[in-house]
């Protein structure tokens, strides 16, 4: 067809496609297909019914939009630069998976503003979107009066096939219809290829039935192509439904327009090449030169800049109201959505310090103690609450029905919660955390790497940190686990030993709002030792027991801190000088200045580290001349201070460890 005849609508929904197609060709990398399939409805949602204001990207009650396939992220790029956001213009477009540009190959929250969550890995973003939805569900009940809504968006998903195959979009799913989100509507880009071909090699289901099992509404729309009237109205009816979230299948062609590529593998990851681009011009009548906007089609894209403006005007006055009528609850809004935390806040975990209990139960006094003082501070565990002792004792669970509860049930969906939490925090206004057994972190490695990835404040509660859990064995006892999260960027791996560590544990966690933290908490009871420190952890490590000129360095983390007090004592009565060194945390130490560093660990001394856990990771602090005491086995099956002692974590064998390492 000549672009003559095109509407404008086609117009636009072609800009999007050359946009994606000439981004993907000039980098010679990238994934054309999806854009090209998806332009009509990514452009119907855009145009029609998202809330947004491309010169406030961070507007607090815009509508978000998830891209959960991610590969796909040139469709949300153009979308970004034709609607108005000055963080895409043009020549970003033209920089698609270059050095420092801010349109990498997947999208990324930190780098592009109006990418509300970090996509890639398939699925992650369906539960990000769950966590966004239950974000705004919860603010919604606590802030809006009657006449006054303030909190009132909506979230919208584009997934594709990879990420209903991916177990974690399943079990976010499954929970969101459990707690009947009503604002959450996805359109699933079902145009049945993966990279391997034909989704016929691998997945048969019926997805839609998969959906209302889980309690979603679900439509579909056979002609996703071209029917946009039947897209507009599936947006419509899904927007009507207040008690359950939405699909919305979407049938494509992925590629829809190439000739030669449409609706096969080979336009899924790969660019077109220049004798189908070509080609694929022709045949949607496209007489534009590569990266040119027609005046028409970017027309039609900036009135969303126009749109957004007034619908952030009016929120403000509706805002001015609510604040006059409610001051109180205003300026607390205010102060979450901002991301910051009240005056004070650490006082209330003073008293805890003079606790004496497992690390876990700490842990539990810690966030009861909090919660008053730090409204944003909400969630739960995978069906572990009563292990992880993560209830909050004067709180209402978060269900449908009673939103503002702010005790979480995840279920056993250790994966889909990391996702959700993620999605909780990008939100904005919350401090989530989750929790579960620590050798669980496993099940839900993926979602914490976008954690750190992604620069969220997320708190990851793990207890159960070593063999000495005991009886339930080596299937749940954690060996590898802290070394492997510890290799994690960005990521606070806390190991506190008492009370003042866990106290120490939580007000770094709780400070840090960029990178998340995880702290392993242990089951059986620690005594709180003299010389631990609150303002140690924040160092990350930091001298519990001095010793001038010191023989040899006892280093450990934990429980096993007690072992290295008691095991210096004991050198000490033999004559010895030795220092014992508490690090909670790698990174935090990795971080202070070389001069604090080398008063803790004085170089040339001779170094012992002590922890119920891998010895990966130990020897850039003991060296070449020091040991661990540590286990590189799996654990056992047996009453936990058997296996502490049988794996050799006792006094005696520090000692003769330290010994060994003296000559």
């Amino acid at each position: 067809m000549a672009v003559a005849t095109q509407t404008l609508e086609q117009l636009c929904i072609n800009t999007i496609r050359f946009l994606s197609i000439d981004a993907v060709e000039k980098a010679k990398s990238g994934h054309p297909g999806l854009p090209m399939g998806a332009a009509p409805m990514a452009f119907t949602l855009f145009d029609r019914y998202l809330k947004f204001n491309p010169k406030n990207p961070k507007w607090v009650d815009r509508d978000r939009f998830v891209l959960s396939a991610g590969h796909g992220c040139m469709l949300q790029y153009s979308l970004l630069h034709l609607t108005g956001y000055d963080s895409v213009p043009l020549d970003q477009i033209k920089q698609f998976r270059q050095w420092g540009s801010v349109t990498p190959g997947h999208p990324e929250n930190f780098e592009t503003a109006g990418v509300e969550v970090t996509t890639g890995p398939l699925g992650q973003g369906v539960g990000n979107a769950v966590g966004l939805a239950i974000a705004e569900a919860h603010l919604a009940a606590r802030f809006n009066k009657p006449g006054h809504n303030i909190v009132d968006h909506y979230t919208y998903v584009i997934l594709g096939d990879g990420c209903n195959m991916e177990g974690v979009a399943s079990e976010a799913a499954s929970l969101a219809g459990h707690l009947k989100l009503g604002k959450l509507i996805m359109m699933y880009d079902d145009n049945h290829i993966s990279i391997d071909g034909s989704t016929d090699l691998a997945f048969t289901e019926d997805v839609g039935k998969r959906y209302e099992a889980y309690g979603w509404h679900v439509q579909y729309v056979k002609e996703g192509n071209e029917d946009l009237d039947g897209i507009a109205k599936a947006i419509e009816a899904a927007k009507t439904i207040s008690d359950k979230p939405s699909l919305i299948v979407v049938t494509t062609t992925i590629g829809y327009g190439s000739p030669g590529k449409a609706g096969t593998a080979g336009v899924h990851g790969a660019a077109l090449g220049g004798d189908e681009v070509v080609a694929t011009r022709k045949n949607l009548g496209w007489e534009y030169e590569p990266f040119e906007v027609p005046e028409d089609a970017l027309k039609r894209f900036r009135t969303a800049i126009d749109k957004g403006a007034t619908a952030e005007a009016a929120w403000n006055d509706r805002f001015a109201a609510y604040e006059k009528a409610y001051p109180a609850e205003a300026a607390q809004f205010k102060q979450m959505t901002a991301g910051e935390l009240p005056d004070g806040w650490q006082k209330a975990l003073e008293p805890i310090k003079q606790n004496e209990k497992s690390t876990r139960l700490l842990s539990q006094d810690c966030l009861n103690a909090l919660m008053p003082v730090l409204p944003g501070l909400l969630g739960g565990s995978a069906d572990l609450a009563h292990s992880n002792m993560t209830v909050l004792k004067d709180y209402p669970d978060f269900q449908a029905g009673t939103y503002a509860g702010r005790n979480f049930r995840f279920g056993v969906r250790e994966h889909g919660m990391g996702a959700v939490l993620n999605g909780m925090d990008l939100h904005g206004g919350l401090v989530p955390y989750g929790a579960t057994f620590l050798v669980f972190a496993d099940y839900m490695r993926g979602a914490i790497r976008l954690s750190a990835l992604s620069e969220t404040g997320v708190i990851y509660i793990m207890t159960h940190d070593s063999i000495m859990l005991g009886e339930d064995g080596p299937t749940h006892q954690p060996v590898e686990t802290l070394a492997s999260l510890r290799a994690i960027p960005n990521l606070l791996v806390l190991r506190p030993a008492d009370a003042n560590e866990t106290v120490g544990s939580y007000e770094v966690a709780i400070a840090s709002r960029k990178r998340p933290s995880l702290l392993a908490f242990t089951r059986q009871g620690v005594k709180n030792l003299a010389g631990t420190s609150s303002e140690g952890v924040k160092k990350g490590g930091y001298t519990v027991v001095e010793a001038a000129n010191p023989d040899l360095i006892l280093i450990a983390t934990g429980s096993e801190l007690a072992l290295a007090v008691n095991a210096a004592e004991s050198l000490k009565g033999e004559g010895k000088s030795v220092r014992v060194v508490s690090l909670p945390c790698w990174k935090l130490f990795d971080e202070q200045p070389q001069a604090y560093r080398d008063s803790v660990l004085t170089p040339g001394t001779k170094r012992v580290s002590v922890e119920a856990s891998a010895s990966f990771g130990w020897h850039k602090y003991v060296g070449s001349e020091g040991a661990t005491v540590s286990i590189d086995t799996f654990g056992a099956s047996a009453p936990g201070p058997t296996c502490y002692k049988e794996f050799g974590f006792t006094v005696e064998n520090v000692i003769a460890t330290c010994k060994k390492v003296l000559g």
